[in-house]
């Protein structure tokens, strides 16, 4: 049942006489009491941060001195208490409330400054179980949720950033009220973060990938001017995962990254992380969140020529993600196009001196590459809803593949199987990939028709020939790769008919007898992976 609102009006100005302080993160906290103090603001603090007050010889009082009851079980407990909640809750103008505190001597507190044990951050350290729950924060919660509720009369503060504009709204000893419902809406969004943090934890150690209630947090890193277009907003929120990529990247250059910028910036790293770069050097090139160009090679710039080969036209304004250090060579022929953003594990010196001559050109190092097969979550919105899924971290060279017609792939077929079909797992559906010797020969992508992705597909490999100079398509020799069934012998019969003489599907179709028999009859090695990878 609801509870009846006690239909006070809440006062706009709100007086600071009393400050309780209780942060793990003590950034800007020294700085910020001494303002209060010099303001005559009474300061009440918590063990460690009553410790740092105290050190910088602030007076302070110990929260003990609120409740009567001292800290006990290693500080577990000693905010959970009347004389602090009753401080954070009353309404200051109701008579009932009035008199409970001056029966129980209860201080109203005014303004609450707090932040949350590092719950987020030992867990991306990869802090062990006991560990990570003595980081869970009970007390810190329960007092933001009871500041933020009383907004009417407590300021409450829970991000450092936040420590000038309340210095700023101060200045003439209070706060506003549509100052104290902005903090308010901020402490809600941190504590409902926080705890999606902690049940996304708990769901994961338990093997529970599809939990009753899923939560989804986000911190906000950049508002962005707008969205996929300039009449949506936007902002990139990171969730806490240490995870190499874009979130955690260092911009070592240009311009703030745009919406799209960041989609296909995403798209290009977590693709290239494919190649493992003790391997072989990768570079692929990725446009509007298809590659459009992948290849392997001995060095990384011939890797980067080898994937502008294969559409070069379609590179033109693209994502270039490399899976080594990006070199001064390297550097030198990317600097050759128009190119929208670089993303790399790390950046030679010669190498940010050559990209700085294109000042507009982002830079991005990562420090490492993500591990395609750890696992973790996609979501996004539907209607009314959210639609979660397990990352997609199925590796082609984990799968058993089956031969399925008489001829079996030679060693250099299977090897450009797998690459096509490492690449194909990266292009919208539906996706056909051909590959030769460790490079893209045509990308088909995003066709409601498999047998059109075929076609588009080759029309692309015959474009970049005839931009080369070639004397025919790479296609020709070459493997092709469907990210799904091939549900007809028509898209086997189109991949043939580019040059294709290997095929490496997931199978599975009602008609697979059809298609093997049509790659038997023209000699063409087929294998299944029995695993399928639909991107939409």
């Amino acid at each position: 049942m609801a509870v009846a609102s006690k239909k006070i009006p809440a006062p706009d100005e709100v007086r600071i006489r009393t400050a309780l302080l209780s942060v793990s993160d003590k950034t800007g906290i020294v700085e910020l009491a001494r303002a209060l103090h010099e303001k005559g603001v009474r300061l009440v603090s918590t063990g460690g941060t009553h410790k740092a007050l105290a050190e910088a010889g602030l007076p302070v009082s110990d929260v003990s001195e609120l409740t009567g009851f001292p800290e006990v079980m290693d500080g577990r407990v000693k905010t959970l208490h009347p004389g602090v909640h009753g401080g954070l809750l009353a309404i200051r103008d109701d008579a009932e409330h009035v008199a409970a505190m001056d029966k129980h001597g209860i201080t109203a507190i005014d303004l609450a400054v707090i932040n949350l044990y590092p719950f987020e951050e030992v867990r991306a350290k990869g802090g062990d179980y006991p560990t990570t729950v003595e980081n869970i924060d009970i007390g810190g919660p329960a007092m933001i949720r009871a500041s933020a509720k009383n907004h009417a009369y407590v300021t409450i503060v829970t991000d450092p950033a936040d420590y000038a504009p309340l210095l700023e709204e101060i200045a003439g000893g209070t706060t506003r009220y549509a100052f104290r419902q902005k903090m308010a809406a901020k402490a809600y969004a941190r504590t409902a973060a926080y705890d999606a943090a902690i049940s996304n934890w708990l769901a994961d150690v338990l093997d529970t990938p599809m939990p009753r209630h899923r939560v989804i947090g986000g911190v906000l890193k950049e508002e962005m001017r707008y969205g996929e277009n300039p009449h949506q907003k936007a902002g990139f929120y990171v969730t806490g995962e240490n995870r190499p990529g874009v979130a955690t990247a260092t911009l070592l250059q240009g311009k703030q990254l745009s919406y799209n910028n960041i989609n296909d910036t995403d798209a290009a790293f977590e693709l290239v992380a494919e190649f493992l770069p003790e391997k072989a050097p990768a570079c692929a090139i990725i446009k509007h969140a298809n590659p459009c160009g992948v290849a392997t090679a001995p060095s990384l710039a011939e890797a980067y020529r080898r994937a502008l080969a294969c559409d070069s036209t379609s590179a033109f304004g693209g994502i270039i993600a490399l899976n080594q250090e990006l070199d001064a060579e390297t550097a030198d022929e990317i600097v050759k196009l128009f190119t929208e953003v670089i993303i790399a594990p790390s950046v030679s010196d010669e190498a940010k001196a050559i990209i700085a001559r294109k000042p507009n050109l982002r830079l991005l190092a990562t420090g490492g590459l993500p591990n395609p097969r750890v696992p973790g979550l996609s979501a996004k919105t539907v209607a009314g809803g959210l639609l979660v899924q397990t990352r997609d971290n199925g590796m082609v060279e984990d799968l058993e593949l089956k031969v399925v017609t008489r001829r079996a792939p030679t060693a250099q077929e299977l090897d450009d199987m797998k690459f096509a079909f490492k690449v194909a797992k990266h292009v919208k559906s539906n996706a056909i990939v051909y590959a030769k010797d460790g490079q893209t020969a045509g990308i088909g992508a995003g066709q409601m028709s498999r047998v059109d992705s075929a076609r588009i597909a080759a029309i692309k490999a015959e474009e970049a020939a005839k931009a080369l100079g070639l004397a025919e398509p790479l296609t020709r020799g070459s493997a092709v790769a469907s990210e799904a069934f091939l549900p007809f012998a028509d898209g086997l019969l189109s991949a043939i008919a580019a040059g294709a003489t290997a095929v490496i599907q997931p199978g599975g179709s009602m008609r697979d007898e059809e298609v093997i028999a049509a790659a038997n009859e023209h000699n063409v090695a087929m294998v299944f992976t029995g695993m399928r990878h639909f991107r939409h």
